[in-house]
């Protein structure tokens, strides 16, 4: 009992040395599973390479939980943008609400709920415009990609060496995706559900016929180097064939946007040579239904001659 003060003051001390490390210990835990989470979601760190520290990030943890938020995410990680769940909502919300006051007050305010709902299917068209691009861009470098892998698979590497390898040499969008794939490996990832989950966010056939070539192989064996540089052949003409195709209907896809723009320009004539018009004709039932009526004959005219001019090569 002499010793009580002295016992007093070591299991103080013993406590707060077991709290500091306890707190260390969950705190450094909490940093490896935010960056395991950065390094696995497909829209990146919340931190940018560049220091730019990502806004709304309560909003953006809340959304990406959804369902809606994680079809967003997944839409955005195969645009490559540099944007959250929760930018892409503040903004495109910021946007439709801006098109609703602006179109209402230059038009009338019956066009302004039409702008919201144009605005919103705008948005998604947007990420999926942004897809395509970005598809693009990576079916052009697939042929200097499985040239990459042909030489890297012929030096004797193993695939998942061969395609770290060419993450660090391709340019992006192909550095980065490949970069992800590298990352799911190392976590643990199969090559068969990083290759797929790779053409589930960049669908083309090209990809498809690649990831075919380089699960086969890995899983029966065989010429990998002979499959690959066939492969690149094959590529190398496709991309060609595409190029004259874009061109070729480049006119079509024009054309396709001008309509829809004439129209909007004709209201505009008629709402400057007599103001207040465009107020009367949508003051009525039938007015609303004849204007709803004209902008799908629009939609469906502009996504006929989208689907028309539409080549798969």
């Amino acid at each position: 009992m002499d010793n009580l003060p002295l016992l007093t003051i070591g299991v103080t001390l013993l406590t707060c040395v077991l709290g500091v490390v306890g707190v260390h210990v969950y705190a450094s835990g909490k940093t490896q599973q935010q960056m395991l989470i950065d390094r696995m979601s497909y829209t990146g760190p919340m931190e940018t390479a560049t220091g730019r520290r990502r806004r709304f990030a309560g909003f953006d943890r809340w959304l990406r939980r959804t369902s809606l938020g994680k079809r967003i995410e997944r839409k955005i990680g195969a645009t490559g943008l540099d944007l959250t769940v929760g930018e892409y909502a503040v903004y495109v919300a910021g946007g439709v609400l801006s098109l609703y006051f602006v179109v209402g007050a230059v038009f009338a305010p019956f066009f302004g709920a039409l702008a919201v709902l144009i605005g919103v299917w705008g948005g998604n068209a947007f990420l999926n415009w942004q897809r395509v691009k970005r598809t693009e861009a990576f079916i052009n470098q697939l042929p200097e990609l499985t040239r990459v892998l042909a030489n890297a698979t012929h030096a004797g590497l193993a695939m998942r060496t061969a395609l770290a390898m060419a993450a660090e040499e391709l340019e992006d969008p192909a550095g980065e995706e490949l970069h992800r794939v590298a990352d799911q490996l190392a976590v643990g990832h199969s090559l068969d559900d990083a290759l797929g989950e790779l053409a589930d966010r960049l669908p083309s056939r090209e990809l498809v016929v690649l990831v075919t070539t380089l699960v086969l192989s890995s899983r029966a064996g065989g010429q990998v180097v002979s499959s690959l540089r066939n492969l690149t052949e094959t590529l190398e003409e496709r991309k060609e064939t595409r190029r004259e195709v874009k061109t070729m209907l480049s006119q079509v896809k024009v054309t396709a946007l001008a309509v829809p723009l004439l129209g909007l320009g004709f209201l505009l004539m008629i709402n400057a040579t007599t103001p207040g018009a465009l107020d009367k004709m949508t003051g009525s039932v039938v007015g609303q239904v004849g204007t709803v009526v004209a902008f799908a004959l629009y939609a469906v005219g502009y996504l006929l001659i989208g689907r028309m001019s539409r080549v798969k090569v």
